[in-house]
This record gives structure tokens, sequence and C-alpha cells, in this order.
């Protein structure tokens, strides 16, 4: 720089892009596959439903799976990303191999019912210890591995809390589930599965998104007066 010349023409670094957080438009997006990702892993099940109605096990266990694989391999072949259509085959797929062998149309639903049961009280469990899954979760997701909210109490009762409502939302959807498999109501069960399915997910994770960054917004330090 020459003499004389005003620091102000000096180029100005642009923030770090990689520090920025995604908006909640784009975390609940990521996490629900977008309205392609809900209808796909929706899909199976519908099918099974359908055809299990109106025929027999068997045909409805190979049509569904049948379509969970053509949904992976068309998401393969179109080069996206094939997370939510792996994860739904390998569900359908268990669920269907459970029924096939035991020629009972409602253990299509067990290996989901035993999961959400599981799922539920880890989730109460990690908050009753003061681990809270849903803020490691968030640490993975969305924080990029950083777990600095363990150093702060309010982040930490507000992880504790949400932890607490997803545990809670979870043990009561699949409550739901179970008894509907106890009581053989198979069609139920499954109308129960998909209404019971993305949308309580989808509410659970809009309230997490959206109260963890008002918690976050509202901690940040204000900048003093003149800085």
């Amino acid at each position: 720089m020459t003499t004389g010349q005003s620091p102000a023409t000096e180029p100005q670094t642009p923030p770090e892009d990689d520090e920025r957080l995604p908006s909640l438009a784009e975390q609940m997006a990521d996490q629900l596959g977008g309205w392609r990702g809900l209808v796909e892993s929706s899909v199976p099940v519908v099918i099974f439903v359908l055809a299990n109605i109106v025929g027999e096990l068997r045909p409805a266990v190979i049509a569904s799976v049948g379509v969970a694989v053509l949904i992976a391999v068309a998401r393969l072949a179109q080069r996206r990303p094939v997370r939510h259509a792996v994860n739904g085959l390998v569900g359908i797929g268990i669920g269907a191999s459970i029924a096939w062998r035991t020629g009972d149309e409602r253990d299509f639903y067990l290996p989901g019912i035993l999961y959400g049961i599981g799922y539920g009280v880890a989730l109460l469990i990690s908050a009753a210890i003061r681990q809270p899954l849903v803020g490691w979760i968030w640490s993975v997701l969305v924080a990029k591995g950083r777990a600095e909210w363990r150093d702060d109490p309010r982040l930490v009762r507000t992880f504790t809390q949400l932890t607490v409502l997803w545990g809670v939302v979870w043990l009561a959807k699949v409550g739901v589930q179970a008894g509907l498999y106890l009581a053989h109501q198979d069609t139920a069960l499954g109308v129960a599965r998909l209404a019971l399915g993305y949308p309580p997910y989808a509410l659970l994770l809009l309230i997490t998104v959206w109260t963890v960054r008002r918690v976050t917004q509202q901690a940040a330090p204000q900048p003093l007066p003149g800085g």
C-alpha cells in the first residue's frame, strides 16, 4: 500500500460461510428429505396396506418391498441422496421378513413398534441422566460435531426439556400402535402407522429447531455501543 492510501480501500474479508447456521427450513428439509422424501417413505407402507386389504399377505409383502427397492434404485440412477430411501428399505425389509415367516400381517409393523418403544425409553433415560439425546443429535446434525451447549445451562435445560417432549410423544404414538397390534386391528394399525409417522415427527422437529434457535439468539452476547 502506498503512502497516504486510505485503509478503506483494502478488501474486506467475507464472513466464514461454514459458520452460518442452516435456516429452519433447510434443517427440516434435510431431516425429512423434502416432500419427495416424505412421499417415498410412505408409499411402500401404503402399498402394503392396500394390497393386504384387497388380497393376501404375501403378495402385499412382495409389492411393498418391490416398491421400496424401485424407489432406492431410482434415486441411485438419478444420483440423488439415498439415505432416506435406504432407511425406508431396511425398515420395510425387516418387517416384511417377519410377516412372511409368521404369516401374520400385523407383524409387518412389529419392528417399528419395538424401535419406537426403545427410542422413547432411551430419550427419557438420557434426559434423566442429564445427557439429553436431542442435544447430542443436534451437535452431530447441525453444529458440525461441536458440543458447546454442554457449557451453557440454558441450552442444557432446553435440550433436556425437548428430549422429554420427544420421548413422551414417541411413547404415546407407539402406544397407540401397540394397542392396535395387540387387538389384531391390522388395517387400523396400517392407517395409524401412516398418520402417526411423519406428522408428529415434523411437528417435533419444528418445535425443536425454533426453540433452540430462539434460546441461542437470546444467549448471544450483545455488541457494545459504538463497537
